[in-house]
């Protein structure tokens, strides 16, 4: 049975990184010792770098959690350090770097295997957007070419994490909102949800619920985007 915890983002404006998470985390992973985390969409400095302060950063916001946290690029194998890990996590930053290399170190089809066993796994932001179909709905620059967009698939729906259709003053572009509703106009069997920053979804199995102090947003093609209140059962969207 599938236990996921995705999450839109890692901060919020008053607390730290993933502290407004935390309890939501813990409940997730349960009696879980060994983590494994997937740090691969932190970029800058350089990768090296990103990827080590992403996980010292992890490892002091979960502190007090009573989990050991090692990056899988410590690992001689990848797969077997998922498979052996009794939990997984993956952060945010960019989800064409992170799909790049889970794709580059044979890792899509072991991920997707621990997760549909059921291992608990927790993402935020980019790691949250790999576990939709694709991952043509993130917000993130394509710094680079991940050799394909397919992704998880682990949920039958595209993600929007950070969520917002918020207007700057004088901005000339288009809103979120325009830019989701060009993607189910061209994708018409495939919605997409909009998660608010501060909002999850919790995955057990086949059901899905939003949680947080924020209502979600369903787009598909030839409806209007439809309001989900938070703590509410996600029910897919009846498309072509």
């Amino acid at each position: 049975m599938k236990n996921l915890l995705l999450l839109s983002n890692s901060r919020m404006p008053t607390t730290g990184y993933l502290e407004h998470a935390v309890e939501a985390i813990r409940e997730t992973i349960g009696g879980a010792k060994r983590v494994v985390l997937i740090p691969y969409a932190s970029v800058v400095p350089s990768e090296a770098v990103a990827w080590d302060a992403t996980t010292a950063n992890v490892r002091a916001a979960l502190s007090s959690l009573d989990i050991e946290i090692t990056a899988i690029h410590h690992y001689k194998n990848a797969a077997t350090a998922l498979a052996e890990a009794d939990a997984i996590m993956v952060n945010g930053g960019n989800t064409f770097n992170l799909l790049r290399h889970l794709r580059r170190n044979e890792l899509i089809v072991p991920l997707r295997t621990q997760m549909l066993a059921g291992k608990p796994y927790v993402g935020w932001s980019a790691g949250s957007a790999i576990c939709a179909p694709t991952i043509r709905t993130t917000n993130d620059m394509p710094i680079i070419d991940p050799s394909g967009l397919d992704a998880l698939g682990v949920i039958d729906f595209q993600l929007n994490a950070h969520y917002t259709n918020a207007v700057p003053e004088g901005w000339m572009g288009e809103t979120r909102d325009q830019r989701l509703a060009e993607f189910v106009a061209m994708n018409p069997t495939m919605p997409v949800f909009g998660l608010p920053e501060g909002d999850w979804l919790r995955v057990q199995g086949s059901e899905i619920t939003l949680c947080g102090a924020f209502p979600g947003k369903w787009f598909a093609a030839g409806l209007d985007p439809q309001l989900v209140a938070s703590g509410s059962t996600l029910h897919r969207p009846l498309v072509a």
